[in-house]
């Protein structure tokens, strides 16, 4: 059984997609029918996914995706090398300052510090 949204915002975006999935249909010119048989869905189901219907499944989106030539958006939602929020809570998380006084290569002194140094370091001294 599938759960209703509540967010109003969960739901505009669940309907922006859905719009923005029926444009890039109607770009294509691809009926709803010819659209469904592609997706392997019904018809219904395509024009429940159009106007936002959370209960959809993501097989399904993944699989309209597919068809319309777009499924990297999917593999790239939310990735973490461009979640600004992500890499600003890794970035918080930084040492706020290093230990000059350790010797290379001896254990971190307390939390929140880097690994030990490599001995494997090149010729200009860095160690990765």
């Amino acid at each position: 059984m599938a759960v209703k949204i509540s967010s109003v915002s969960a739901r505009r975006a669940l309907e922006a997609l859905g719009a923005n999935i029926k444009t890039a249909r109607l770009k294509r010119r691809i009926s709803v029918k010819g659209f469904a048989e592609r997706v392997g869905v019904s018809e219904s189901t395509v024009t429940r996914l159009e106007k936002g219907d959370d209960g959809v499944s993501i097989g399904t989106l993944a699989m309209a995706c597919l068809v319309l030539g777009e499924i990297e958006r999917i593999s790239d939602f939310l990735d973490a090398g461009s979640d600004d929020t992500g890499l600003l809570l890794d970035r918080e998380a930084l040492p706020k300052r290093i230990d000059k006084k350790r010797k290379p290569g001896s254990p971190p002194s307390g939390k929140g510090q880097s690994a030990p140094l490599s001995d494997a370091d090149d010729e200009e001294g860095v160690g990765f």
